[in-house]
C-alpha cells in the first residue's frame, strides 16, 4: 500500500485533517492551499505544502512528509529540499516541518547531523498509534488512524466511520467523497477482495441505493457536466483514469490493484501497463545513449548487475528499472525520465516491441560505461 498517496490524496480533499492531527482548528483549512512545488535546480519535489493563501506573514507555510518505511536518508532529503526550495522561491512565510510516521520504530533520527533541527518548534513529528483518546472524536483522524490499522480489525473501523461520517457531515457531497476515500483505504488494504466485495463488507451496495446517495452522486455529475461538454464527459472520465495509471505503476501497485482501485476492467489497465513500460523501457534507453553524465560508474555495474540477473520479460524489466531509478539519490535521472515519457506519448510514431529486450538495455549500458 502506498500510504503517502493515501495522505497527499487525503490532505488535498480534506485539509481540515492535517490542522486536527497537529492540534489546531479545523477551520484553519481555509487559509490554506495544498500543493507541491519542483525544487528546479536538482529535480527535487516537495510533495506535501500546506501554503498561506493570506497576506498574513505570521501564517507558517508546513512541508509534509510522510513516511511508512525506515529511511535513514529522510532528514538529508527532507532538510535538502526545503532550504533548497527556500532558496528558490524566497517565500514570505515562516516555514514549518510536519513528519507523520505511523510509530516511532519507524523512525531515523540522524541526530549526529540533524539533531538540533529536529529538536526545534519548527519541526514536528507525529506519530500516530501515540495520537491518544484526545483525538479519537476527531473523525478526520481517525480516518487517518484506518491507514495504519490492522488489516483483520480495519473493516470494522471502517464501518464505524463510515456510520459517523453519515451521522456528522451534513453536506451530501463532503459526505460521498468522504465515504469513497475510506472506501479506498480499505482497497488498499485488501488487494486481494474485489471492489464488489468491499461494497459489501462495508455495507456501501445498501448505502448506494438510497435516494440520497444517489441524490448526491447525480449533483456531482451535474457539475461535472457544468465543467465540460456533456458529451465527452465520459470519455475525459476515462482517459484521466488511464493517465494515472503510469504513476500508480511508479508507486508499486500491481495491475489487479489499479483495476481495483480506478474502477476498470482489468483488460482495459493491461494494454495501458504495457505501454507504459515501453515508454519506460524506450526513455530509460535514450538517456543512458544521451545522457550518460547521469549516470555515475557504480549506477552502470549496478545497473548490468540488475538487469543480467532478471528474465528477458518486458514488464519485469521495466519494473526493476522503476524500482531502480525511484531511490532519493537518483531523483535526476527520475524526472528526466519522465519528460522522456511524455515525448515519446505525444509522438505518434511507436518504438517496435520487438526492440526493447533484455539484450538491448545491457548493450546500452554497455556503450555507455
Amino acid at each position: 500500500m502506498k500510504t503517502d498517496t493515501i495522505f497527499y490524496s487525503l490532505f488535498q480533499a480534506f485539509p481540515s485533517i492535517f490542522f486536527e492531527l497537529i492540534n489546531q482548528s479545523p477551520e484553519e483549512a481555509t487559509d490554506y492551499e495544498f500543493t507541491s512545488r519542483e525544487v528546479k535546480q536538482l529535480a527535487f519535489r516537495l510533495d506535501g505544502l500546506f501554503l498561506p493563501k493570506s497576506n498574513d506573514l505570521n501564517k507558517p507555510f508546513y512541508a509534509v512528509e510522510v513516511q511508512f518505511q525506515p529511511d535513514p536518508d529522510l532528514y538529508y532529503r527532507l532538510f535538502s529540499e526545503l532550504f533548497l526550495y527556500l532558496r528558490q522561491y524566497k517565500p514570505d512565510y515562516p516555514w514549518r516541518v510536519v513528519v507523520i510516521y505511523p510509530s516511532r520504530s519507524v523512525e531515523r533520527e540522524e541526530n549526529t547531523q540533524f539533531g538540533e533541527l529536529i529538536a526545534l518548534n519548527r519541526v514536528r513529528r507525529i506519530y500516530l498509534d501515540e495520537l491518544g483518546e484526545a483525538a479519537e472524536s476527531s473523525l478526520g483522524v481517525n480516518v487517518v488512524k484506518l491507514v495504519i490499522e490492522a488489516e483483520e480489525t480495519a473493516p470494522a473501523l471502517a464501518r464505524e466511520l463510515i456510520a459517523q461520517t453519515r451521522q456528522q457531515v451534513s453536506d451530501e457531497a463532503i459526505k460521498r467523497d468522504l465515504i469513497d476515500l475510506i472506501e479506498t483505504i480499505i482497497v488498499y488494504k485488501l488487494p486481494q477482495k474485489s471492489r464488489e466485495e468491499i461494497e459489501v463488507m462495508l455495507g456501501l451496495n445498501e448505502l448506494r441505493q438510497t435516494r440520497v446517495f444517489q441524490e448526491a452522486l447525480e449533483e456531482g455529475r451535474q457539475e461535472g457536466r457544468e465543467e465540460g461538454r456533456q458529451e465527452g464527459r465520459e470519455e475525459g472520465r476515462q482517459e484521466g483514469k488511464l493517465q494515472s495509471i503510469p504513476p500508480m505503476i511508479e508507486f508499486g501497485l500491481s495491475k489487479d490493484a489499479i483495476a481495483q482501485i480506478l474502477d476498470l476492467a482489468p483488460e482495459v489497465v493491461e494494454p495501458a501497463a504495457t505501454s507504459f513500460h515501453q515508454q519506460n523501457l524506450t526513455a530509460f534507453i535514450q538517456l543512458v545513449n544521451s545522457e550518460r553524465s547521469l549516470f555515475s560508474p557504480p549506477d552502470l555495474v549496478n545497473l548490468e548487475q540488475l538487469i543480467a540477473s532478471l528474465p528477458d520479460n518486458l514488464e519485469e524489466l521495466s519494473l526493476a528499472i522503476v524500482n531502480w531509478y525511484k531511490q532519493p539519490e537518483k531523483s535526476q535521472i527520475f524526472a528526466r525520465l519522465v519528460q522522456l515519457r511524455q515525448t515519446l506519448t505525444n509522438n505518434t510514431s511507436e518504438t517496435p516491441e520487438n526492440q526493447l529486450n533484455k539484450q538491448t538495455l545491457l548493450n546500452a549500458i554497455a556503450n555507455c560505461s
